[in-house]
Formats: structure tokens, C-alpha cells, sequence
């Protein structure tokens, strides 16, 4: 990418370290993706480009962005902020997949950002819940831990992701995953929201978010 290419040179020749000359150019890509989203034109065209390129993504979270598999997320309404963000860490190895770590070295910055305006442009459907019975206790749960980053209703913000509509199973096991991290390893908050999350919770939270 242009741009990437000379803000590179830029930063090298300025002589600043690499990790900040990786978070320069992460806030550039971060700029212009927020640039594209709020222009009714550069949205439609990275739309239409994402479409074209997201052939293989479909086979497992759908054409539409609704996965076809409930242990795999939904991609359909997520901020495109956090969509470029999760790309950036399958490639990086701050996040590891056996599918998405490969697929993300494999496209550029500019597909990267096309994916990411599609699928946020998608609707999210609600799924029916698994365990109608516990919908009640994980409602109540989410608006006392989750809702003051991921919002009242679950749409999430900018870098939060969205959880409303989610696969339950999808949720189970990435709050067990959470759960399950070694926090002087890993920096997400996340960590210290799982561990105190006993299974009936977790069951309770994938069982209303799911509806939403």
C-alpha cells in the first residue's frame, strides 16, 4: 500500500523504533478506515470490493456474515474497527487459528479494510437460545459485566466487539479461552472478567446473547 510504504520510510529515516513505527502506521490504517466509513462513496466502493474478495470468509461465517457453523462468529455488524484489529493480531500471532492465522497473512491492508467495511455493513440475526431457561439470569449478568464496554445491547464499539447475536457455543468457548489465559502473557481485560465466571454463568450469558 502506498501510503503504509511511505510513512515507513518516513519513520526509518526519522530513526524511531519499529514497534513505533508499527503503531504509526496502525493509526494511519485506523485513520483512513474511519475516513472510508464516514464517506458515502469510499464506503459503497470498499463494500463492493469486499464482496469480491470474500468468497473463502463465506464458506465458514456466511455470505452475509452469519456463520454456518456455532462454534465459529459471526462477522455480520461488527465494527469494522475491530474486524481490521483481529486481522491484524491473527497475523501478527497475538491471535492464533489454524485457518484465520494463514488467511490473514495473505491479504493485504487494503483487502484487509474491504473485508472489514462488508461484513460490518451486513445485518446480525438473532439465534434461538439453546437454553431458554437461563436467558433471564445471563441478561442480568451482562448488564452488571459486560454491558459498560460492549453496550447495553450488545452492538459493542469501535474496538469492543459485538456480541449480540452471537453462536452460544461460539461465546462459551471464547470466554473459556479468556478464562483460561495466562494474564502475565496476555494484557486483555478480558482475563479478569472470565476467571470470576463460574460455567453456569457463562452458560447463562451464551444463552440470553444469542437472542439479541
Amino acid at each position: 500500500m502506498i501510503f503504509g510504504l511511505r510513512v515507513r520510510h518516513f519513520l526509518v529515516v526519522a530513526g524511531m523504533s519499529f514497534s513505533a513505527m508499527v503503531q504509526a502506521e496502525s493509526t494511519d490504517v485506523m485513520s483512513e478506515l474511519r475516513a472510508i466509513m464516514a464517506d458515502d462513496q469510499g464506503r459503497q466502493a470498499a463494500y463492493e470490493a469486499g464482496q469480491e474478495r470474500i468468497r473463502f470468509c463465506g464458506y465458514c461465517h456466511g455470505k452475509d456474515g452469519n456463520s454456518k457453523r456455532d462454534y465459529i462468529p459471526n462477522l455480520a455488524a461488527q465494527h469494522p474497527q475491530y474486524l481490521f484489529d483481529q486481522f491484524e493480531k491473527f497475523g501478527n500471532g497475538t491471535r492464533e487459528d489454524y485457518v484465520m492465522s494463514k488467511l490473514a497473512k495473505t491479504l493485504s491492508v487494503d483487502e484487509q479494510i474491504n473485508i472489514a467495511v462488508y461484513f460490518s455493513q451486513q445485518k446480525a440475526k438473532a439465534r434461538p437460545s439453546p437454553n431458554p431457561a437461563l436467558v433471564d439470569a445471563g441478561e442480568s449478568l451482562f448488564k452488571t459485566r459486560c454491558a459498560g464496554c460492549h453496550g447495553q445491547k450488545a452492538q459493542g464499539f469501535q474496538n469492543m466487539p459485538r456480541l449480540a447475536g452471537q453462536p452460544a457455543e461460539y461465546l462459551g468457548i471464547a470466554l473459556n479461552r479468556f478464562k483460561q489465559m495466562d494474564p502475565t502473557q496476555h494484557s486483555t481485560p478480558m482475563i479478569g472478567i472470565a476467571t470470576v465466571l463460574s460455567d453456569e454463568d457463562i452458560e447463562s450469558l451464551a444463552a440470553y446473547l444469542t437472542t439479541q
